[in-house]
């Protein structure tokens, strides 16, 4: 038995690959690095989507389809779901789209995040929700419904090299929740429903949020070391820092980091709160790595994803509550993919336990 399946091999698939020991996450045969910050979030999807659908068409025409989708969605919105958590109401929405197994309703769910979200947070502030923009691309659209109809480009393009980077990320449990709930032939919805779920708990997709409290107490650059030490010496985690596969430096931490300096110079005077931000968790970084190497040289605990993910999201004007909906908002491509992969190539997914209670008087 191998707990929490650590090192068992339950699925064949060419959509990504997690080198934990190397740092490298390739995705169908291209590194990270040359996607973040390089292809647009359609052209992404639509990688990770090739094979998924005999009818899939040419990237141009899979980018206007899910603008249509948006605009669809929209008009399905639920305006009293708006008085539900963030992430539930999200999550609600999607309930109520089709449980296919088309490429329609794949690109509707993959739509619907990006629609849902900004338009509840809204809602919930009070506001009217914003239609969406067909044309738009995926990302610069739903700053737009964040905002007030205009996406800055700088902003849209630091969320597109987000939703690239966390699009998918070999069979984490969420991945596993979907490919498990497509093996039995369910459609499309219940599979990603059963993504979100498992996203949901704050072991997988709930680390985000409280780097930025993390960042918040330690407040200037050179309170970072006694506060990090004092975290230690309490035995308390830091936040952002160590990961279940990558025993190096996770590259998403790199990706991001490198779109968060793109989007603080570019922005000018108006970045300047943020460049100050960037200032204060570069140096809680140096700090931790260090403190850390020290702490438990035999567990190596490098920055990972969540600790710039939480920096490029506040930036782009994501409150911290909305951040694990916006990972899904990227990571839906990737359960998709992995649930047509599962339900083309695979089969139930049935795995034993082993039995460890107490046994029948008649059966000892």
């Amino acid at each position: 038995m191998s707990a929490g399946l650590a090192d068992v091999i339950a699925a064949e698939t060419v959509l990504s690959d997690v080198d934990g020991l190397a740092g490298r996450l390739v995705i169908r045969g291209y590194a990270l690095v040359e996607l973040a910050g390089h292809w647009r979030f359609e052209a992404v999807a639509h990688l990770l989507l090739e094979g998924a659908f005999d009818n899939l068409p040419e990237v141009d025409a899979f980018t206007l389809l899910l603008g249509a989708a948006r605009l669809s969605v929209f008009r399905s919105l639920d305006p009293s779901l708006a008085s539900l958590p963030l992430y539930d109401a999200v999550r609600a929405q999607l309930a109520r789209l089709p449980d296919g197994d088309d490429l329609d309703t794949a690109v509707l769910l993959m739509a619907a995040p990006a629609v849902v979200l900004p338009a509840m947070l809204r809602l919930q502030a009070g506001k009217a929700a914003i239609a969406p923009t067909p044309s738009d691309s995926h990302a610069a659209d739903m700053l737009a419904m964040l905002g007030e109809g205009v996406a800055d480009p700088a902003r849209a393009l630091a969320l597109e090299t987000y939703l690239v980077t966390v699009i998918d990320h070999g069979l984490n449990a969420s991945t596993f929740a979907a490919r498990v709930v497509s093996s039995t032939e369910a459609g499309l919805m219940s599979a990603v429903l059963a993504a979100m779920g498992a996203l949901k708990g704050p072991l997988h997709g709930g680390a985000p949020g409280p780097v930025l409290d993390m960042l918040d107490a330690v407040g200037t650059p050179a309170n970072a070391e006694p506060w990090i030490a004092a975290e230690l010496a309490a035995g308390r985690r830091l936040m952002g820092f160590g990961h279940r596969i990558y025993r190096v430096r996770d590259p998403r931490a790199d990706a991001l980091k490198a779109a968060l300096v793109r989007l603080t110079a570019s922005l000018g005077h108006d970045g300047a709160s943020d460049r100050s931000r960037l200032e204060l968790a570069s140096a809680v970084e140096t700090a931790a790595l260090s403190a850390l190497a020290t702490h438990k040289p035999d567990r190596p605990l490098a920055t990972n994803v969540e600790f710039y993910t939480a920096l490029l999201l506040e930036a782009v004007g994501f409150p911290r509550d909305a951040f694990t909906s916006v990972f899904a908002t990227g990571r839906v491509a990737g359960w998709l993919a992995h649930a047509r992969e599962q339900r083309l190539r695979g089969k139930l997914i049935r795995p034993k336990s082993l039995y460890v209670g107490p046994v029948p008087a008649e059966a000892a």
